[in-house]
Parts: C-alpha cells; structure tokens; sequence
C-alpha cells in the first residue's frame, strides 16, 4: 500500500499531530530521492517513524548508542553528561530524545552534589560553536540576495583595511568556502587587548597560502564576514541575524549572549582564562574576547529551533509563510564549490558530503557543520530529512575527547532508516551497518560451456574505504574479479569497474549491473569489506538473474534459498 506526498500545512511543531492515514506507508524510499525542494507550506509535525514509511529499528538503536557514551567506559571517561536529539523526514519529527545533565561539574575535576545535577530538557540552550557560521553565511548571502555583495568581489571593496598584507584577491566567496589562504585560528583573546584592536588583528593578518590554493577551516574567514555584514547593515551582528533570520522564523530560543538559566547548558570550567564554569556566555574563547557576537561562533540555540531552520531551507528558504531566503540562494549554500579540493566538498558556509559526521545521510546534497562544543547538525535535501545531535561534551573539560562516533551513530539511525525498497515483486538483499567487518553474499552456479550473462540491480552507498568486490571462483580459496558495466536508469552515461564499487555516499538511486561468467563450475559472490572509521549506508543487492543460452542458471528471487549470507539481510516485497 502507498500513499502520494501530502503537504502540510499549520503552526510549530505540534505533539501528536499527522498527515497520513492510519496503517498507510510512504511511496518513498531512499532509493528515490527527492528533487528541488520541500512544498514551501511544510510544518514540522510530531509523528513516528512508521507513520512516514521509515524503518523504527535503526532509530531506537541510534538512540541506545548515543545514550551509552554518557557512561563511561571502565577506567575511562564519557564523551559528555548529556544530550538533546532530534531526527526528522519529509516535514515529521520522527524521533527526539533528552538525556542526561546539562550541568553535572563544579570543576574540571570535581563533581556537584548529586541533588543540584540539571537534567536535560528537550528545550536546553546549547552553546552552537562553530554551527554558529552557518548564521553568519545566511546572513552573507541575503546581501548577495539584495544585490549588496557580489560573491566573486574582492572582499577589500567592502572592507577597504582587509587589503592589509596582500589579500586584495580574497574573494567573498574564498571566505565561505574557506578557500581565502588565511590561517586557522588565532588567540585573539590573549594577544591583544581590546575588540578594535582583535579585529584589526583580523584585518592586517597575512595569508598563510596563496589565495584559492587550499582548503583550510578557518575562524578568521568568518569573523571578517561577521564585520561586514555589520558594516553593510550599520547594525551589531546579533541585530541582524535577529531581525533577519531568527524572529521571522520563529527561533525565540536563538541569540547571541543568553544569560545562565536551567534551561541553558553548561560548558567548560576554565581556569585561563580565569573564567570558571562557564555558563550561559559563550565558550570559544576569541568569540567571548569579542563580547559574545562573531561570525565564527556566538550563538545559542535549541533543538527546535534548529529544526525550524532545517525545514525552512528544505522548504526553499521559508517557513510558515516567512521568506528569510530565495530558492536560488538555498541552492547557491549547497553548491560545491570546493571541486577542485576533493573530500572538503563546501558550499557557502555550510559543509557537504561529510561522512565523517553525516554517515548514512551522506551525499551530494547533504548539507551540515558541527560545533565545538558538541554540536551538530545534517540536513539531506534529497530525503528531505534532517538529524540535529546537541551535547555539551566540553562539560567539564573539552580534554575528554571527540564525540564523531555519537554524530555519525545518530545521523546513520536517520539514513538507515529510510528504506531501499526492491522494484517490483522481488528479493533484496542488503548489508548491516558494521565496522571493520566483511560480509559476504554468495551462489553456487553451473555455466553453461557458452558462458553466461549476470544481471541484478544495485545500491552502494559507501565510503572510498568500504569497497564492493564481485568475484567468482572455481575452488573457493582463490578468486577473480568479475568487471561489471553499470548504468543508471534515466542516465546515458554507462560506468564500467573492475569488479570493484566504493566512494559513492548518497548514491540512492538503484543501478542496472550486467557483467559476463565464464563457463564452469563456480561460487559467485559480493563480498564488502568496511573499515574501522565511519560507515555509508551499506549495499543492496536485488534481482540477481544469472542466463545462459540454455535458459535461467539462477534467479534470486525465485529461489533466494540457493544464496548463502554472512553479513547480508533478505527483504521481500510483494
């Protein structure tokens, strides 16, 4: 049973609200991504995972593992007291979860009495970090909307001291995409004494690469571009993203400088700066030195929030009849532009492609950045999907580690869930979400002595480092590779490989693989073998026929039970 896409349409996000009809399923499945964007009139409703055809096994195990990492591990530590989550598809917040503490530390060493602990609420503020750039970018791109900034125009033109020490060539768009030449960081807050002088030190700093010749992160591209949309607007930083972006949507728990409340959590006990837990003021030390507004980092927010400006670009740039961006601005944001410096794929301000945090939602249209803090945040254009991991990590100490695991855990409970579905009334077979593993599908085959023809249908969505092998072999210890000829439907193009398949995150699409056997006696198999970093989505294998001149040799979905899986998973559909 299918039901088509329906809008929806009303206010916030209301609980327990739907759009489907009871028992009906999603047409939708991964395997068909959507174009262009959500209908402009989409809300965010509360629904379940089942209610938008989406499987609920990969979400609850997402949830298990990101509300593991609060215990530590025996000798060790964990990766942060607590957290907020939210997933969301096709305008349905599937899944939230609230978890732990947003205050739990007196010091870095020192815990607070069990009876004053906060938990968690799912409306906690959280300190952004870096997420924050994504403000600055939109607000970049409304004046490149109105005409005020031209993307390819020499920063200088607009702010004629940037020009200090050779950067007369730096572009606005080397700024976003973090291609200017300029360093990664500098401590400001240490070094000078004041903000005119901080900014300044901006403004006369050297590059350290010749412009457009690297991709470098960098804080400094957007701390210049807080300043000009400051001196553009003849506001404060905050003023506009306030009055520009976040009052029009709706954001009321989004700003710059809240003040310490239950609801906001806390970050770090700094002893130098001699700050002591800090608390409902910025942590990024340079952001907090420049009075809490920068275009770097700054800016506090909720999990909703966040979420209504997910959808609000998945709808084009407008939510709940507020326009805050054009459709040709949202895509400009997506664009890579960073083509030339593969695996640092960029639009304006925000990252795409990025497996090491989007795991199973990676593609080339997935768009996210993460936050220092603990912070993170995917937004998939062709699911129409997002997954939105806040955590305060840095609680007490940001020496306790890196938290990737739990954002590439919470992102692939989204992307797993969305189903591949098989065309037609046949078999799938698809592989788990395991890492340093091997997974092997494979059938026994009798080819004639003219050879035989190989076809079944294909969805690999992998990392380089998690490669498909096809291979036969006639005594089981050594094996061959078989070259296959790819081709996507709709597409004219024919890919041609070696027996190998690997590197393709958000490849959603199923493909048509044909590929010629030998005559003889053989074990035919796809053998997958992943790595101990992060994961795709996995591979599906569906409508596996092997012909030869004398007729059928083996169809997979009349006769599933000739395969034998280690790793793999039968789906039917019917």
């Amino acid at each position: 049973m299918s039901l088509s896409r329906r809008t929806v349409v009303g206010g916030g996000i209301a609980a327990g609200a739907a759009f489907l009809l009871p028992g009906a399923a999603r047409a939708d499945g991964a395997d068909r991504p959507f174009t262009g964007f959500a209908p402009p009139s989409t809300v965010l409703r509360e629904g379940t995972p089942l209610s938008v055809g989406l499987d609920p096994a990969p979400i609850e195990a997402a949830k298990e593992q990101v509300r593991s990492h609060q215990v530590a591990a025996p000798g060790g530590r964990p990766l942060y007291p607590g957290h907020v989550g939210l997933m969301a598809h096709d305008g349905v917040v599937v899944a939230t979860q609230v978890d732990g503490f947003a205050l739990r530390h007196r010091t870095a060493t020192e815990e607070l009495a069990r009876s004053v602990w906060v938990p968690m609420r799912r409306d906690t503020i959280f300190d952004l970090a870096s997420v924050s750039k994504l403000f600055t970018s939109i607000a970049v791109v409304q004046l490149v909307e109105e005409g005020r900034v031209e993307l390819e125009a020499a920063v200088a033109a607009y702010l004629p001291e940037f020009a200090a020490a050779g950067k007369e060539s730096v572009t606005i768009r080397h700024l976003l995409t973090h291609t200017s030449g300029f360093t990664s960081w500098l401590p400001l807050y240490s070094r000078y004494p004041d903000r005119a002088s901080r900014i300044a030190a901006v403004m006369n700093q050297p590059l350290t690469n010749p412009v457009g010749t690297v991709y470098l992160y960098s804080d400094l591209n957007l701390i210049t571009l807080g300043v000009l949309v400051e001196r553009l607007r003849g506001q404060s930083l905050d003023e506009v993203v306030a009055a520009r972006l976040t009052r029009p949507l709706g954001m009321s728990d989004t700003g710059y400088n809240p003040t310490a409340t239950p609801r906001t959590a806390a970050t770090e006990y700094q002893a130098v700066p001699a700050r002591g837990m800090v608390r409902g003021e910025v942590h990024d030390e340079n952001a907090w030195s420049l009075g809490g507004v920068a275009g770097h980092a700054g800016v506090f927010s909720t999990v909703d929030d966040l979420a209504v400006l997910a959808q609000a670009l998945l709808n084009g740039g407008t939510y709940r009849g507020a326009r805050v961006l054009d459709r040709r601005s949202v895509t400009l944001l997506i664009t890579n532009f960073t083509q030339a410096f593969p695996g640092d794929d960029h639009g304006l301000g925000f990252e795409l492609n990025q497996t090491w945090y989007m795991d199973a939602l990676s593609g080339p249209r997935t768009a996210g950045h993460t936050g220092y803090t603990g912070t993170s945040i995917v937004i998939d254009f062709d699911s129409r999907s997002f997954a939105i991991l806040l955590t305060n990590r840095v609680h007490p100490s940001r020496s306790w580690g890196s938290i990737n695991v739990a954002r590439q855990e919470w992102a692939r409970g989204l992307g797993l869930a969305l189903p591949i579905t098989p065309r037609g009334s046949h078999v799938a077979w698809e592989t788990g979400p395991e890492h340093a593993s091997t997974a092997v599908l494979a059938v026994p085959l009798a080819v004639p002595s003219t050879g035989a023809r190989l076809g079944f249908d294909l969805v690999a969505e992998t990392e380089e480092s998690d490669v498909l092998r096809v291979e036969t072999s006639t005594d089981g210890s050594t094996w061959s590779l078989v070259p296959l000829v790819i081709r996507h439907p709709g597409d004219t193009r024919t890919g041609e490989e070696d027996g190998t398949v690997s590197g393709t995150p958000g490849e959603q699409r199923w493909a048509q693989v044909r590929a010629d056997l030998p005559a003889g006696q053989q074990v035919l198999r796809w053998r997958l073998t992943t790595d101990a970093t992060t994961l795709g989505r996995g591979v599906s294998v569906s409508r596996v026929r092997v012909v030869g001149q004398g007729g059928v040799v083996v169809d997979g979905d009349a006769s599933p039970d000739t395969f034998s899986a280690s790793g793999w998973t039968l789906r039917r559909r019917s």
